[in-house]
């Protein structure tokens, strides 16, 4: 017995931040099934029942990395000044966006909840993780898509914000969101061009190149009720990458599993929502196809991921040593 609880104590001490990736990807999710309710007509009941889901996994993984805090706090002061970890961090923020997202159509008290104190942890999230990257000299190979993460979660705080603060508090972020999303992009590209390829277990991060535009597209639609010349290449640009993440499919089938499989799920349901949205005020037949596909395709991947992490806990794969 005591044998055990010490396997346990041990597990706690790497359980890793990326598991917060579990909760954006539910919640991408969650909110792709609210959405088809609202604009395709799918029961609404899907979007209920994920709801409940995805805000108590929520609170288990922040209870389980609270407990990983208090126990080993150097693992955690560890993982916050790696120079990879540290971006899945604002994973936290951008969980409590989301949920935030979720509750504010039908519960917005709840939804003021999680909103403020994700929106200001994301603002502190930020301004760490750049002043980071400027002050410690990054190597090459240390980049990766999830450079993306602290950036698209200020893309994410005009989407549940409208209401809840002024124009210019939710343009700031928008800004912010899309200026970094050009310049870590380029960096990105440099390097998956012209140097080393990306470690197999970060492959699957590359679908986040599908979120700043999917996301900046739904956040600028929510702040401006119109879909202009900029939203269509917003759009447009989503739309490109899942095309050519699709068209590198053979990159993906045969990686071994991580928990960086959970980065599949959340860019998919945003670019699901992004054609649902567009539907809803163009009409287009071939969109709405397209939303049907990616509906579709995002919830076979996220039983895909789920299966697989399941599988994965149950053989004590998760929460070691790397």
């Amino acid at each position: 017995m005591e044998a055990v609880c010490a396997t346990n104590q041990e597990r706690l001490k790497f359980f890793p931040i990326m598991m917060f990736a579990i909760v954006m990807g539910m919640s991408g999710l969650t909110i792709m099934y609210q959405k088809a309710g609202e604009w395709l007509h799918f029961p609404h009941l899907i979007g209920n029942v994920l709801m409940v889901i995805t805000t108590g996994l929520f609170c288990v993984i922040s209870a389980l990395y609270l407990a990983k805090y208090l126990r080993y706090p150097a693992a955690v002061k560890n993982e916050f000044a790696h120079p990879v970890r540290i971006n899945f961090f604002a994973a936290v923020s951008i969980s409590m966006l989301m949920l935030a997202i979720i509750y504010k159509e039908h519960y917005p008290a709840i939804s003021a909840l999680f909103w403020y104190p994700g929106t200001a942890l994301h603002f502190y999230l930020t301004m760490h993780t750049i002043s980071f990257w400027i002050n410690h000299n990054q190597e090459l190979d240390h980049s990766n898509p999830a450079w993306f993460i602290p950036i698209v979660g200020n893309v994410l705080v005009p989407i549940a914000g409208v209401g809840f603060v002024g124009q210019g508090v939710l343009m700031y972020f928008f800004s912010v969101g899309i200026f970094f999303w050009v310049v870590v992009f380029a960096i990105l590209l440099n390097r998956i061009i012209f140097h080393n390829q990306l470690a197999t277990k970060f492959m699957p991060t590359l679908f986040i190149l599908i979120a700043p535009p999917a996301v900046g597209f739904i956040a600028y639609v929510r702040m401006f009720e119109n879909i202009d010349v900029f939203a269509h290449i917003l759009f447009n640009l989503a739309l490109f990458f899942t095309l050519l993440i699709g068209f590198m499919y053979k990159n993906f089938v045969k990686i071994k599993f991580f928990i960086s499989w959970w980065a599949f799920v959340f860019p998919l349901a945003a670019m699901a929502i992004a054609t649902m949205r567009m539907v809803a005020s163009t009409h287009d037949t071939a969109l709405l196809f397209l939303s049907y596909g990616m509906i579709g395709v995002t919830t076979v991947v996220i039983c895909i991921v789920i299966y697989q992490t399941l599988l994965h806990m149950q053989k004590r794969e998760i929460c070691i040593q790397e």
